[in-house]
């Protein structure tokens, strides 16, 4: 399994030998319905758009996960798995594959890769996006992604897993509290799955953030604090902190299944 950091919610996952584009904010900025005033994120630095995409993932169908500019400049033919929002939003910029999962739905890239669909975080009063789990069908290695750090119980049915990339610290705003939620949250799944390896997301990357919002965001924690957590409560788990735009290998022990 290689992984690629791409800033903020982007990830480029190589499993099964297929490459898939999780999330993916590459060109332009990012704002929520233009409002520039209230947030607009900028790149510091341009990512190429990677070549030979087999699946692009979305979890959500906000900016932030579904962005518009950049799904219009990917190719329209590749495949997309999404939730029913982020569906909504390729099928109205003329995708031609899409696969819309609910919770618990899964669908199979070419017989290399299974992709579940579970509870995510929840956008509104009644709407709760898409995590996923990913496996690799050769070898049964395991990832989970979510990006919010809004993690369903029912996961515990899926422990162990290898891999998961969440928030590891929180994002919190005055009177509301944490919205991107790490820390005590990645902890409880740390405890749950058991993973190998676990990664940040969401708060980093070579980005800035301006407008009304970003005044009064709060960064609660950091990855240090994290790994802190961990070995308090006995957690064997690696935390990687990747560099933006860099390729990595994560490797994994084959786990032992007892009788």
């Amino acid at each position: 399994m290689h992984l690629t950091y791409l800033d903020s919610n982007s990830w480029l996952i190589e499993i099964g030998s297929k490459k898939i584009l999780l999330d993916p904010w590459l060109v332009g900025n990012l704002t929520f319905n233009g409002a520039d005033w209230f947030f607009k994120g900028s790149k510091l630095k341009e990512r190429p758009i990677p070549e030979n995409i087999d699946l692009i993932l979305l979890s959500q169908g906000l900016e932030d996960h579904a962005h518009t500019p950049t799904l219009k400049e990917l190719d329209h033919d590749i495949p997309v798995v999404g939730s029913p929002n982020a569906a909504k939003v390729v099928k109205e910029l003329g995708y031609t594959q899409i696969n819309s999962l609910d919770h618990s739905e899964t669908f199979v890239l070419d017989g290399t890769v299974e992709i579940k669909a579970v509870p995510g975080s929840p956008i509104g009063p009644t709407l709760v996006e898409n995590g996923y789990i990913l496996t690799e069908v050769e070898t049964g290695f395991t990832l989970y992604y979510e990006p919010h750090g809004y993690h369903s119980p029912s996961l515990k049915e899926s422990a162990p897993i290898d891999v998961v990339i969440t928030p590891l610290i929180n994002l919190a705003l005055p009177l509301i509290g944490p919205f991107i939620k790490g820390q005590q949250k990645a902890l409880e799944v740390a405890q749950w799955l058991q993973p190998q390896v676990m990664l940040p997301t969401a708060a980093g990357g070579d980005v800035e953030f301006e407008g009304l919002l970003v005044k009064f965001l709060k960064a609660e924690g950091t990855v240090a604090d994290f790994r802190s957590l961990l070995e308090k409560n006995n957690l064997a788990t690696e935390v990687i902190d990747p560099s933006a735009g860099e390729r990595f290998e994560v490797e994994l022990k084959q786990r032992v299944v007892s009788a």
